[in-house]
């Protein structure tokens, strides 16, 4: 199961960290162990840390209308949308 890192800027990094949506759209997938990061120098730039257990699941499920709305919802910045994966 590898370890996923994404890292983006959001508008609102309190409403961001608060948001139950990773939760709700990730945990439907088999992601677990979802860990949240704020760069204390600039605290609209955060990340997740999280194992996946199914990479393709996720990058399906990332394209869809669902994902766009759960980003939209946290008020993340999609075009800063940075994945890693694990090597």
């Amino acid at each position: 199961m590898p370890t996923v890192i994404a890292y983006h800027k959001v508008k609102d990094k309190d409403h961001w960290l608060a948001s139950t949506k990773r939760e709700e759209f990730f945990g439907p997938l088999g992601v677990t162990n979802i860990r949240t990061f704020v760069d204390p120098t600039n605290p609209s730039r955060v990340a997740v840390l999280m194992d996946v257990a199914d990479m393709a699941a996720l990058t399906a499920a990332m394209q869809t209308a669902g994902a766009a709305e759960a980003m939209a919802f946290d008020g993340v910045i999609p075009e800063t949308l940075v994945t890693l994966v694990e090597a």
